[in-house]
């Protein structure tokens, strides 16, 4: 695991991706998550273990090349997204709406 995510494992996970694939997956019992480019495969697993309670399977990334946008004309670049698919074990399971 990286040095730079040994105490803070919450900075890993920055939000859930609720896109019509990433509801998809659910039903596979898979999440997707943006996270923190920097991070590495065991991070990522140890921090949605640690913060969900959860057993994890196995983690597949996408990273993606930055996206360039224009505003009239000023060029910029958007941020830097990496996406993590995560596979639960049987009976795992998260809560990503929770009622109210």
């Amino acid at each position: 695991m990286a040095e730079r995510f040994t105490d803070r494992l919450a900075d890993v996970i920055r939000r859930p991706l609720i896109t019509e694939k990433a509801t998809r997956a659910l039903e596979l019992n898979q999440y997707t998550f943006e996270v923190d480019h920097r991070a590495a495969k065991p991070d990522i697993k140890a921090a949605v273990e640690s913060l969900f309670d959860v057993k994890v399977v196995g983690v597949s990334t996408m990273n993606p090349p930055r996206r360039t946008r224009r505003v009239g004309r000023f060029a910029g670049k958007r941020a830097q997204v990496k996406k993590a698919v995560v596979r639960l074990a049987e009976g795992n399971a998260i809560q990503l709406f929770p009622e109210a």
